[in-house]
């Protein structure tokens, strides 16, 4: 394998790349996807709110950065209860982010230019506002409206206790009651996340209809693929049981149901009708990885998200053990694994990192917790390299190639996550990794929307956020962006040399090394000293400067091995 010199790379023209090729079914096992949480991309209308105009216009940023696809969290008609994820209309574009024209041109502007577009479905659940939900409370108890969803008596003479002590994903309560035409309580609807959310009855034809004429909608506008939002939720046991102490596989009553996978067989089934590789991804936060692998048999899902990888700490054991059960469960069905480490919902690597515990888990977020932004940052650069150079898909949420940092201080009157409302403030929600991105300048905005705008971004970014601008990091080999450039262009040539070779070569336990095929080795470091690095090996890449030809702690090298070559 002949692996470039850096200097050998040029930076990606943004126009007059020839469109991806419905002839490659196979884009997907290796593609690096970028997420973007449109609010927070960039603004390109003015009102400091993210929206396609400004992701249009940043089109040469994504080409030149090296990505395959863009992945849009929902931009759809939504009153924001939950960011997006409260569709009102699958088919619209929420005026605050553009039009559905503007839509259909940003996906062909970036086919242009090689990327693909990928959209968020949310089966789940839709938002209160829908016509849907609205006609359902309009017409009352046993009507057919309300079949599309779960709508229930409540238990006790006067119906006033829960019809199950379900637990949200959002904390609380999962169900609500509603008032009847004359003033008098009525019946309950679910919802396992807020009660803007009410969930869909799956066994209704008109749900599953519904959601294969959205899929065939924007197909048809020639989106590259479908990210499905709590995909192991979508079904529950009609019989409203409790959750057992210790359920066992397929015997949770809302989750990981095996009635789903008839419904991601139909979705193959229409993704398969058309040209090229649409694939579907899978959200699928499940502890066991043997169920988690059922989804990606070949008649199922393409890919899902690897949450296993991306929760681990900073520890050379839980990251191997990390790997090595995610290649093991993938392997029988021939589906790529997928890495990732954060998205529009987790605490950003930076900040995570630097924490005594830098494992992640919903549950033990808590404000005020300290972080080593140094250290963080070291390891976030480390954790960069080590990731891209996994085999299969890597996804990169929008900011980590910056070093972008949480931010924790955004004022409480600010804030809007419903996880840190429903918690009663403990959690300190998700909007902190959800701050507008820093373009140019050196005061906010930072390039975020037009300079003669004069509108602040919808959250406010640390003021010394200059230092990690789009337009700082460019030109600076030391950056973190320079690092993302070099490593993407390092890794496309990896992937078309040895798309699959992975070995773990021998080492120190709080070392990580491995090839990937005859010429290419990743030796990440997680001890507290400096290691040496093999004698035969030339260096392609490295997070860290080398200490007297040593690779220091926190630090991921790229080499290829000169004496195989």
């Amino acid at each position: 394998m002949n692996l470039p010199s850096l200097a050998d790379e040029a930076p990606a023209e943004p126009t007059g790349t020839p469109s991806p090729s419905d002839d490659d079914p196979l884009w997907w096992r290796s593609a690096t996807i970028y997420q973007i949480y449109p609010r927070s991309f960039a603004d390109g209308s003015g009102d400091g709110i993210g929206d396609l105009a400004g992701v249009r216009r940043r089109l040469g940023y994504l080409k030149d950065l090296g990505v395959d696809a863009i992945w849009f969290t929902p931009w759809y008609a939504s009153p924001l209860a939950d960011g997006g994820y409260d569709v009102a209309d699958y088919t619209s574009i929420d005026p605050r982010f553009g039009t559905l024209e503007e839509a259909e041109a940003l996906i062909r502007d970036a086919l242009a230019v090689g990327i693909r577009t990928i959209v968020d479905i949310v089966p789940n659940h839709i938002s209160d506002q829908h016509p849907w939900f609205q006609a359902a409370l309009a017409a009352g108890p046993g009507s057919p409206e309300r079949g599309r969803f779960w709508f229930h008596p409540g238990k006790g003479r006067d119906g006033a206790g829960m019809p199950t002590r379900w637990e949200s994903n959002f904390s609380g309560e999962t169900w609500t009651r509603t008032t009847n035409a004359d003033g008098t309580p009525g019946e309950w609807y679910l919802h396992l996340f807020t009660p803007r959310q009410p969930d869909l009855n799956w066994n209704h034809p008109d749900v599953r209809r519904m959601h294969e004429d959205v899929l065939r909608f924007w197909f048809d506008r020639g989106v590259g693929g479908v990210r499905i939002d709590s995909a192991a939720l979508l079904v529950k046991d009609g019989a409203l049981p409790e959750v057992p102490e210790q359920p066992g596989p397929g015997e949770h009553p809302t989750q990981d149901r095996d009635e789903l996978h008839d419904i991601y067989r139909d979705w193959r089934a229409i993704a398969d009708s058309y040209p090229g590789a649409r694939v579907l991804v899978g959200e699928l936060w499940l502890p066991d990885i043997d169920r988690f692998a059922k989804y990606l048999r070949k008649d199922e899902l393409h890919t899902a998200f690897n949450f296993d990888f991306l929760a681990r700490p900073w520890d050379a054991g839980q990251l191997r053990e990390s790997i090595d059960a995610t290649l093991r469960a993938h392997a029988p069905v021939d589906a790529p694994s997928t890495w990732v480490l954060s998205n529009h919902d987790v605490t950003r690597p930076v900040t995570r990192y630097g924490r005594e515990d830098s494992s992640f888990a919903f549950a033990k977020k808590r404000a005020g917790t300290p972080t080593d932004l140094a250290v963080g940052t070291r390891r976030a650069r480390a954790a960069a390299l080590l990731t891209a150079a996994l085999p299969g898909a890597l996804y990169i949420y929008q900011g980590d190639e910056l070093g972008l940092p949480e931010v924790e201080d955004l004022p409480e009157e600010l804030l809007e996550d419903p996880m840190h409302f429903r918690s009663g403030g403990v959690d300190p929600g998700r909007d902190g990794c959800r701050v507008p991105l820093p373009w140019s300048g050196v005061r906010p905005p930072f390039g975020f929307s037009p300079a003669e705008a004069g509108s602040e971004p919808w959250l406010p970014q640390p003021a010394d956020w200059a230092r990690l601008t789009v337009q700082a990091q460019q030109a600076d080999p030391s950056s973190m962006l320079w690092l993302y450039k070099q490593a993407l262009r390092i890794r496309k040539t990896l992937n078309r040399a040895s798309a699959t070779a992975f070995s773990w070569r021998e080492s120190a336990p709080d070392v990580l090394a491995f090839d990937r095929g005859a010429h290419f080795v990743s030796v990440t470091n997680l001890s507290p000293h400096s290691i040496e690095l093999p004698d035969s090996a030339g260096i392609l890449l490295a997070s860290s400067p080398l200490e007297n030809g040593k690779l220091p702690s926190d630090s991921t090298a790229w080499l290829t091995d000169t004496a195989t070559t």
